[in-house]
């Protein structure tokens, strides 16, 4: 399936439901936009950014604000239905076209090299083989093609890895929506083929202490120029 142009009006049903996590989600994610400084990691994350854009697990759509002008459409896939409602919502908001569609990361529902840029927002954290939806990012961007990335993951002292590894062993995925807290996006990125760019290493928040969920990196990689990904669509 390719996503139409322009701006969705339905919400297809799918497999991917999590509504308590999703109505969680939502809540705290809008309180996070000012009083965590989200708001301000988006308009960084997303600054310079130019072409047609296909972000990946768009959640609830608060990015869609902050992408600028010369962005000239975004196809925002989300696989949570009832997150997907609310970003088709931002998306009749926002200054630039964005068309949502439904689908998961490993198995993006678009044409190869369709894109000049990728976007990844706490999205790696949740996706259930990070290896295969980063190579179906690959297939769907140009060679030379930009990421940006803001992602959270493992971090801190020996104690806090251990505590984040048996969070994931047992109750956090459950409780959030399928999240893990002990990957390593920069080390995902590297493996799948991907150029890192500058990249820098932050908590979120930055201020009180420090949780399993509050390491956090944000950068930039590329499809190598000349590089060679078959079509599996």
């Amino acid at each position: 399936m390719q996503p139409r142009s322009g701006r969705s009006t339905k919400v297809p049903r799918d497999a991917v439901h999590h509504p308590v996590f999703a109505r969680c989600y939502a809540r705290l994610s809008v309180a996070a936009e000012t009083r965590a400084g989200m708001a301000g990691v988006r308009r960084r994350l997303l600054g310079g950014l130019s072409g047609r854009v296909i972000e990946v697990g768009a959640g609830n759509g608060l990015n869609f604000a902050h992408y600028p002008g010369t962005v000239s459409e975004i196809v925002a896939i989300e696989p949570e239905r009832e997150l997907r409602a609310l970003a088709v919502e931002a998306a009749l908001r926002a200054q630039v076209p964005v068309d949502v569609a439904p689908g998961a990361a490993e198995a993006l529902p678009v044409k190869s090299e369709a894109f000049d840029a990728a976007v990844l927002s706490l999205v790696l954290c949740s996706v259930r083989d990070v290896p295969r939806a980063l190579a179906e990012l690959r297939r769907v961007l140009r060679p030379g093609g930009e990421v940006r990335f803001f992602e959270h993951g493992r971090g801190g002292g020996r104690v806090m890895r251990l505590t984040q590894r048996a969070l994931d062993r047992t109750v956090w995925p459950p409780l959030a929506g399928g999240c893990h807290v002990a990957r390593d996006p920069v080390g995902a990125l590297r493996r799948a083929g991907f150029e890192l760019g500058p990249y820098r290493r932050m908590l979120m928040p930055d201020k009180g202490p420090a949780l399993p969920t509050s390491y956090c990196v944000m950068g930039t990689a590329w499809r190598p120029t000349g590089d060679a990904v078959s079509d599996g669509n």
